[in-house]
C-alpha cells in the first residue's frame, strides 16, 4: 500500500520540527544564534565607523583619533570573523546531528513495516526520502534561525543606524521594502511547485539508474538500451525543465529586488548629494547612512525569499515525514511472550487473506504440516503457495482463521522470537554487501568462524569457497553477482544451517539452477532437512516426490493430500500435474 501518513499542513510541520528537533538541541541553538547575532551586529559596527572615517580624511587634526578608528576596524572583523566561524561550526554540527536523527528514524520506522507496506514501492523512493527529503529539516530549522538571528538583527540594527544620520531618507527607503516583498514573494510562491517536480524527477533518475544497473543482463540481452535512454531522457529533462523554472523564477526575483533597492540607492545618492552641498551636511554621515543602506540590502533580500525558502523545506520534511509517521505494522509490542516449539506442529486453520480487497489468495485453507517431517505444497503459479510461508513468518495477517505452531497461535506471540524458530531459503538467494563469511554468518550473528565453516561444509559450499582467492573472505558483490546461481544458493542454505531453527521454510530453492547445480543444493538441503519440520515450495515434482506429505495448492484452497503414491494412486490433480511435467510413461514407470 501507499505511504499512508495523511498530508499534515506545513504550519503543523513546522511545529514538529521546533518541537522534535530544535527544543532537544536547544543549547546548540542558542550558542549559534548568538554567533549569528554578533556576524550581523558586526557589520552594523562597519557601517557606524563610516562616519567618522570619511570625516577624519577630511581634517588634519583628526589623525589621532583615526588610529583608534583603524584599531575599532581591525577589532570589529576580528569580532566579525570569529562569530562567523562559530556559528558556521555550530549549525554544522547541528544540522549533520539533525539530518542523521533524522534519517535513523525513517529507516527504523521501515523495517518496521510489514511486507505489504513495500509491495508497490520502488526502492529508489525510499532512497531518495532518506537521502534527500531528510535535509529538508535541517535547512528549515537553519533557516529559522539564520533569518531571526542574523538578518532580522542586522536589519535592525542597519535601520537604526539610517535613522540616526537621516531620518528622512530612511524612511523614504523603508518604503520600498512592502512592496519588493509583495513582488518577490508572488514570483516566488509560483516557483515554489517546481521543486516538487525537481524531486520526483529525481527520484526517477535514481530508479532508472538502479533497475539498468541490477538489470543489465536483461537489458543487453533483450536490447533495451534505447528503451533505457529515453526512460532516463524523460527524467534528467523533467529535472532540467524544473530547475531552468526555478531558476529564472529566482533570477526575476533578483532582477525585481535589485531594480528596487536601486530606485532606493540612486534617490539616496541624489538626495544626499543635495544635502552636502546645499546645505553643508556631514559628507561621513551620508557616507555611514549609505553604507548601512547597502549592507542592509541583501538580509532584507533573504527575509523576502523567506515565505518560500521556508515552504520548500518544508516540503521536503513532509516527505520525509510521510514516511516516520507510517504506522508501523510490525513495530514490537512489549509483553508479548516468546514462543517454544517441542515439537514443530505448523497448523493453518480455515484462513483467508487477500493483497487486495475481494481478492482472496488464500481461501478458507486449512493444512497441518507434521513435525520433524517434509510438507510439500505443489500446484499452479498464483495458488497462493508462497503467501502461505509469508502467513507462518508473520509476514502478512490473515483476514480470517489462526496460523499456529504446536497450537499456540502466532499472532500472539512475540515476532523476533517467532523468526527464531524459522529458517527461510527463497529461490532468490538475496546475498548482502560483504564477503562470503558475513553472509553465511548473519544465519546467527556472533558466530565463531568453526561455526560458519562447519555450516558450509554442511552446505557442500566450503570446497567451491576454498577455490576462491580469498576463500571466505571473497567479496560477493552486490546481491551476490560476484558468484553463480548455485553457489548463492548453497551459501544460503549455510546460513539457514548455522542458524539451526527447528522449522524451515524453503521457497523452490532450485527452480532457476541447472541440473549440476540443483543436485548440489539438493544434496545440501536434503541435509539441512534432517528433523525439521520442512514445508517447501516446488515446481519441480521431482524434488519432493519423497517428501513425506504432498498438498496440491490451487487458488487459495489445500484440493488433495497425501504421499507421491497415494496421490498417483488417487487420480487427482496432483497426477495431472505429475503427468504434465514428466508425461503419461512416467506414471507407469
Amino acid at each position: 500500500m501507499p505511504f499512508v501518513a495523511p498530508a499534515q499542513p506545513q504550519r503543523e510541520i513546522l511545529r514538529r520540527l521546533l518541537k522534535e528537533y530544535a527544543l532537544p538541541n536547544v543549547g546548540a541553538m542558542v550558542v549559534g544564534g548568538l554567533f549569528l547575532a554578533f556576524s550581523g551586529l558586526s557589520n552594523v559596527g562597519v557601517a557606524w565607523l563610516l562616519k567618522p572615517i570619511v570625516d577624519g580624511f577630511m581634517s588634519a587634526d583628526a589623525f589621532y583619533q583615526m588610529r583608534w578608528v583603524a584599531v575599532s576596524a581591525w577589532a570589529l572583523f576580528i569580532i566579525r570573523g570569529g562569530a562567523t566561524l562559530g556559528a558556521l561550526y555550530v549549525l554544522s554540527r547541528l544540522g549533520n546531528r539533525i539530518i542523521a536523527s533524522v534519517q535513523k528514524r525513517a529507516f527504523d520506522n521501515l523495517l518496521d513495516q510489514n511486507l505489504a507496506y513495500f509491495q508497490d514501492r520502488h526502492s529508489s523512493e525510499f532512497v531518495a526520502r532518506l537521502a534527500l527529503s531528510a535535509y529538508g529539516v535541517r535547512d528549515s530549522l537553519q533557516l529559522l534561525l539564520q533569518s531571526g538571528a542574523r538578518d532580522v538583527v542586522q536589519i535592525a540594527g542597519q535601520v537604526g543606524v539610517m535613522f540616526y544620520f537621516d531620518p528622512f531618507l530612511a524612511t523614504a527607503a523603508l518604503l520600498a521594502l512592502p512592496i519588493a516583498a509583495i513582488l518577490v514573494g508572488r514570483i516566488l510562491t509560483r516557483v515554489r511547485k517546481f521543486a516538487k517536480r525537481s524531486f520526483d524527477g529525481s527520484t526517477l533518475i535514481m530508479q532508472t539508474m538502479s533497475e539498468a544497473v541490477l538489470g543489465m543482463r536483461i537489458v543487453k540481452a533483450f536490447n533495451l538500451e534505447s528503451m533505457m535512454r529515453e526512460r532516463m531522457n524523460q527524467s534528467v529533462r523533467t529535472v532540467e525543465k524544473s530547475g531552468n523554472n526555478i531558476a529564472f523564477g529566482s533570477g526575476l526575483a533578483a532582477f525585481v529586488a535589485d531594480t528596487l533597492a536601486g530606485f532606493v540607492i540612486g534617490f539616496a545618492i541624489f538626495y544626499g548629494s543635495y544635502r552636502i552641498t546645499i546645505f553643508h551636511s556631514s559628507p561621513g554621515a551620508f557616507v555611514a547612512f549609505f553604507g548601512a543602506l547597502l549592507l542592509s540590502y541583501e538580509p532584507a533580500k533573504r527575509l523576502g525569499r523567506f515565505p518560500v525558502d521556508i515552504q520548500n523545506g518544508l516540503v521536503n520534511a513532509s516527505l520525509i515525514y510521510e514516511v516516520i509517521d507510517a504506522p508501523m505494522a510490525e513495530a514490537r509490542k512489549p509483553g508479548l511472550p516468546g514462543i517454544a516449539v517441542p515439537r514443530g506442529l505448523v497448523t493453518l486453520g480455515d484462513v483467508d487473506f487477500a493483497y487486495r480487497p475481494g481478492e482472496n489468495v488464500i481461501d478458507g485453507l486449512t493444512l497441518d504440516a507434521e513435525p520433524r517431517a517434509t510438507t510439500a505444497l505443489v500446484g499452479p503459479s498464483g495458488g497462493g503457495k508462497s503467501t502461505i510461508l509469508g502467513l507462518i513468518q508473520r509476514f502478512y495477517a490473515p483476514a480470517r482463521g489462526i496460523v499456529s505452531i504446536d497450537g499456540v497461535d502466532v499472532a500472539g506471540v512475540d515476532l523476533a522470537a517467532l523468526r527464531d524458530q524459522i529458517a527461510f531459503v527463497s529461490q532468490d538467494a538475496f546475498l548482502f554487501r560483504g564477503s562470503v563469511r558475513d553472509n553465511i554468518a548473519l544465519g546467527k550473528p556472533g558466530a565463531d568462524e568453526a561455526a560458519v565453516v562447519t555450516a558450509a561444509k554442511a552446505a557442500y559450499a566450503h570446497d567451491f569457497i576454498m577455490e576462491f582467492p580469498q576463500g571466505y573472505a571473497t567479496p560477493v558483490g552486490e546481491q551476490g553477482a560476484q558468484l553463480s546461481g548455485g553457489q548463492r544458493q548453497r551459501i544460503a542454505i549455510a546460513r539457514a544451517i548455522l542458524k539451526n531453527a527447528p522449522i524451515l521454510l524453503l521457497d523452490e530453492p532450485t527452480a532457476a539452477l541447472d541440473s549440476e547445480s540443483e543436485r548440489a543444493v539438493q544434496t545440501a538441503l536434503d541435509k539441512l532437512r534432517g528433523g525439521r519440520t520442512t514445508i517447501v515450495v516446488a515446481h519441480r515434482l521431482q524434488t519432493i516426490v519423497g517428501a513425506d506429505k504432498i498438498v496440491v495448492i490451487e487458488g487459495g484452497r489445500a484440493v488433495e493430500s497425501g504421499t507421491h503414491a497415494q496421490l498417483i494412486a488417487h487420480d487427482g490433480a496432483y497426477k495431472r500435474f505429475f503427468a504434465a511435467q514428466f508425461g503419461a510413461a512416467a506414471l507407469r514407470e
